[in-house]
């Protein structure tokens, strides 16, 4: 079956299961009104999914390496379907942080197969593109959740967009285990990676740390990006969630740029320094912003949206041609698992200090790790 439609399959399955994974932050105003929490509880409530995600990325990979991703992404996405239905129908902060979790060990499996199908079914002068494409997944989930689930929460509360997410993985999770299927032939691999362990080279954790560093910014803008626009500019909670539903839109239409740029040049790493480099200019003036609350607050919050996960693609493609296909599945596994282990410590800490001090200390603190990160990033002895 066509390379682009296994792909589609993969990029659906993502987006459907990231409503509820990742999505809940975005209606962050209601959860706070129905379990009456502070920010940075409210803020671990909206991020559970990711305590889940953070044990079950590797195991998801091991068996998507023996079995492939049709049982992989069918069996996970749908468990996560089921799970988020019952988060609708408790009302226990506690039972609610239990429940998401365990929907985001089951969802991760959309995280691990949907990358795998890249590198198994793409050769690596289309990687750049298919892998923006897929990454697309994320941003087009966030995108459906930002315009649907504000006005959802507002209507129906926090059991109504449960329930929305419930139905979209449902139906993903349907789709990839009818039609999934086997590449015809086995694929070249990138040529990077070498026999053994693929954690024998040093890119390979330098990639994962550069990641790392990058998922502090983008965890302070998606979890608390709303909140600010709510609470120090009194937008609208509906206006604010549609602002990064546009937002999302956009970082979709980049990441498919930078995966196209990617291809052209043969590099993965490069293009990852100048972006980095871009963001760091964002983040300077959301910084600034929202320290004077001036007009600058708003339009760097929709920029940083943007920026923050445009190289995401690209960190990962290259963990996974590092990786080769025989360890893709564990190394793209653990490089996610690194990411939201970082979103775990991060999200009550950044709550915490923004509280404390203000907004744009969390901002700030992005900042720092996207500046620590340029040292990182292993472009020096890249080739095309």
């Amino acid at each position: 079956m066509n390379r682009w439609v296994m792909l589609a399959l993969g990029v659906n399955a993502h987006a459907s299961v990231t409503l509820g994974l990742f999505g809940l932050p975005l209606v962050m105003p209601e959860i706070l009104r129905h379990f009456g929490v502070s920010l940075p509880v409210g803020g671990v409530i909206g991020n559970a999914p990711a305590f889940g995600i953070l044990l079950a990325l590797v195991a998801w990979g091991a068996l998507a390496d023996r079995h492939g991703e049709r049982l992989v992404l069918g069996t996970g996405v749908g468990l996560a379907a089921l799970l988020f239905a019952a988060v609708a129908l408790v009302e226990q902060a506690w039972a609610v942080v239990a429940l998401l979790a365990l929907a985001g060990a089951a969802g991760s499996a959309a995280m691990v197969g949907g990358g795998r199908i890249v590198l198994r079914w793409f050769e690596p002068p289309e990687r750049g593109v298919a892998m923006g494409l897929r990454q697309v997944s994320f941003t087009l989930g966030m995108a459906i959740g930002a315009f649907a689930l504000p006005p959802v929460a507002r209507a129906y509360g926090l059991p109504g967009v449960m329930l929305v997410c419930a139905g979209a993985s449902l139906v993903a999770a349907v789709l990839a285990a009818l039609f999934l299927a086997e590449p015809p032939h086995d694929l070249s691999a990138s040529g990077a990676a070498p026999k053994g362990s693929p954690y024998r080279q040093p890119a390979l954790w330098r990639v994962h740390a550069t990641s790392a560093l990058h998922a502090v910014p983008q965890v302070v803008v998606s979890t608390y990006g709303v909140s600010c626009l709510v609470n120090l500019y009194d937008w609208d909670s509906v206006a604010a969630g549609q602002l990064f539903g546009v937002a999302a839109i956009g970082g979709a239409v980049v990441r498919i740029a930078v995966g196209r740029w990617s291809d052209r040049t043969g590099l993965r790493m490069r293009p990852l320094l100048l972006i980095t480099l871009v963001t760091l200019v964002v983040l300077a003036l959301l910084v600034a912003g929202t320290l004077g609350g001036t007009w600058l607050g708003p339009v760097m919050i929709a920029a940083a949206a943007v920026m923050t996960v445009a190289g995401n693609g690209l960190a990962y493609l290259a963990a996974g041609e590092l990786a080769g296909p025989g360890w893709a599945g564990r190394v793209l596994g653990t490089h996610n698992t690194v990411q939201n282990s970082v979103s775990l410590v991060v999200t009550p800490l950044a709550g915490a200090l923004m509280d404390g001090t203000g907004m744009w200390a969390g901002f700030a603190a992005g900042l720092a790790c996207a500046l620590l990160s340029l040292p990182v990033i292993p472009f020096r002895g890249e080739r095309p």
